[in-house]
């Protein structure tokens, strides 16, 4: 089903004149799943984001799809149970894009360290019985030092004192955004990108009825009607909010570096504490040939729509990678990309009350020999208390509100709750639709609502991708572009190919011309940013790749969207721009 250029200019001119049920505002993670289950409970549902789907805080993650252990350490037991349970299910409806990825977590005796030996056996096995993890090959298990260097033998071995390896999965999120967005817009969500908006109207008893936007792409500005709108905007939330005294949201900075495996090889995803005793941890993640790491994490108060890596951010995490990896010594100029994202993270109040931790060790002994429950460890944690002064403490809970002018509005959370967290924002949508507007829709299992790629089943995902890419290769594609091109479309990889049969494009392979013509006639890819930032990760993970085919696929998209010779040469630079801006090129010049 076409969602393109062509289809938005039809679904901008039926925003204009339908009287929407619900209007959801920004197509993040939050946003996509929130139109997804929306439509299908039968409301006639529209989504609308300022920029490209995803490419605010949810293309900008740690690319992880996980619990949180470290959250059980600031007592969030309610958030780990949520997000490890919310893996598996994201697994299920989106089988082609998570995959488990066992996580190294090497313990380190020293002052500020996150965990001890005990309290990571004692955290590991409580995140497994969260995700109802008893047995078999994805449940934790513990390494003695030996053990943990013979995995990982370039660790640092200073103070190293055992470790263990607990199940998280690895994502790719800004296709995880827009799978939710095309199965929405397939069932009939009016669904568009690049329309901000401008000011939200109300009627005169003050109550939201929809909203005035600006479409960055002509110029027009216009107004679209909604019985009730939905604020998904993470970072602008406060900013789309009607006045309030206190923000909603703290926003705080993370960034992540990838080098090539070859200056730092990981054999597994490793989780560490920075060892500079400021409570954060550091993941190392191995991805396709290359490996990055991150995040800091810093109170952000800059450009919501354009966080940038500052030097002080590389020295940050150039200084933990070479103190965790002493033979690596990573330096600026081996940095291959970068990328920085905002975490809309709840503001919470602050205190410094000491906690007593001896009520949180029996319950979760309790726990683990089956004589408390989960909720039983959750009211304990309610009755701690616990400083909130560093960013990495704050929560990562969500809320669902209801603004004064009838808006509602989500905010907080992580992107693995995404699922739950639009569940929850549409459960009172559902309500108020039918109480205030006499609207009945249908409830909805969103625990089985497949995105678009996701239509097989997820208990043969290897034989899936594997059948998925003999396609492309049975259509001349090489092999390991053909498994890329699976594990990207999932079970739209017969559309895909489909763009195959009338050959390459001048200076692209068969595979990336197909995935690029897709791309551009099926997810709404609107320059080429768009496309080799999140359709593809292109520019982050395949740095030298991109700078061979950034003119081939500029001009295979003028041809398609029929762009004349200014607005092709004004798309090559943007996508240079973007490009040298992750290469840091011109931090590297600067610090030569």
């Amino acid at each position: 089903m076409a969602f393109s250029a062509q289809t938005r200019r039809t679904t901008i001119a039926q925003l204009k004149t339908t009287d929407l049920d619900l209007l959801i505002i920004g197509g993040g993670i939050t946003g996509a799943g929130a139109a997804l289950q929306s439509i299908s409970s039968g409301a006639k549902t529209g989504l609308i984001e300022m920029g490209d789907f995803g490419s605010g805080t949810s293309s900008r993650s740690t690319k992880l799809v996980h619990g949180g252990i470290r959250y059980l350490k600031t007592f969030d037991v309610k958030v780990v149970a949520d997000t490890v349970q919310e893996r598996a299910r994201i697994a299920n409806v989106a089988p082609h894009i998570p995959h488990p990825a066992p996580m190294l977590l090497p313990i380190y005796q020293e002052p500020g360290a996150t965990f001890d030996l005990f309290s990571a056996e004692m955290a590991m096995d409580l995140y497994d019985r969260l995700a109802n993890i008893q047995q078999g090959q994805y449940a934790h298990y513990m390494l003695d030092r030996e053990a943990v260097l013979a995995r990982a033998p370039n660790l640092a071995e200073k103070h190293l004192v055992g470790g263990g390896v607990y199940l998280d999965y690895v994502n790719n999120d800004a296709r995880l955004v827009i799978e939710n967005i095309k199965e929405a817009d397939e069932l009939g969500a009016l669904i568009a990108s690049h329309l901000e908006v401008v000011s939200i109207v109300h009627a005169d008893n003050g109550k939201a009825i929809g909203v005035k936007v600006h479409d960055h792409l002509t110029g027009e500005e216009f107004t679209i009607h909604a019985k009730m709108l939905l604020n998904t905007t993470g970072p602008w939330t406060d900013r789309l909010r009607p006045q309030v005294d206190q923000p909603l949201l703290r926003p705080t900075k993370g960034v992540h570096l990838v080098v090539d495996d070859a200056v730092l090889f990981v054999p597994q995803p490793i989780y560490f504490d920075s060892g500079l005793q400021d409570g954060r941890m550091i993941f190392v993640i191995p991805r396709a040939g290359k490996t990055y790491f991150g995040t800091t994490d810093t109170d952000y108060h800059g450009d919501l729509a354009h966080p940038t890596v500052d030097f002080d951010d590389v020295d940050y995490l150039l200084n933990v990678i070479n103190t965790r990896f002493p033979e690596a010594q990573v330096s600026l100029n081996d940095i291959e990309a970068s990328w920085a994202g905002l975490r809309p993270l709840l503001a919470p109040p602050t205190t410094d009350t000491p906690m007593d931790l001896q009520p949180l060790v029996e319950i979760i002994h309790q726990f683990e020999s089956g004589s408390a429950t989960q909720a039983q460890v959750e009211a304990v944690m309610s009755t701690l208390t616990k400083s909130q002064a560093a960013p990495s403490t704050v929560s990562r809970g969500y809320e669902v509100l209801t603004e004064p002018d009838g808006m509602i509005t989500i905010a907080g959370g992580k992107l693995t709750d995404y699922r739950k967290m639009a569940e929850s924002a549409i459960t009172v949508i559902r309500e108020r639709l039918l109480t205030e507007h006499g609207v009945h829709t249908s409830q909805i299992d969103s625990t089985h609502l497949q995105v678009s790629g996701g239509h097989f089943d997820p208990s043969t995902v290897l034989d899936s991708l594997d059948y998925f890419a003999r396609l492309a290769e049975d259509a001349g594609i090489p092999r390991t572009q053909a498994h890329r091109l699976a594990q990207r479309f999932g079970s739209n990889i017969g559309r895909v190919l489909h763009y195959a049969q009338a050959g390459a494009a001048p200076g692209l392979s068969l595979g990336e011309t197909a995935s690029l013509r897709y791309s551009v006639q099926e997810e709404m890819t609107l320059t080429p940013v768009d496309y080799m930032l999140r359709r593809t990760n292109a520019i982050l993970f395949h740095a030298h790749t991109a700078e061979n085919i950034a003119g081939p696929v500029v001009a295979e998209m003028a041809r398609l969207l029929e762009w004349d010779d200014l607005e092709t040469e004004a798309q090559l630079q943007r996508l240079l721009n973007a490009m040298h801006e992750s290469s840091l090129t011109t931090m590297k010049r600067d610090h030569q």
